[in-house]
């Protein structure tokens, strides 16, 4: 069994990467001409 701190670390995981697909997605069919860029500022941002 998880501690509950592990699984909240879980769950803001999850809401983080489906938030960010969420709005990576919206970004891309608002400028296909610069798809890449959210990406790129990802990765960047690191």
């Amino acid at each position: 069994m998880m501690k509950p701190s592990s699984y909240f670390t879980v769950t803001m995981g999850i809401f983080l990467i489906y938030s960010m697909s969420k709005w990576i997605s919206t970004y891309s069919e608002l400028s296909p001409s610069i798809r890449i860029s959210p990406i790129a500022a990802l990765l960047l941002g690191r």
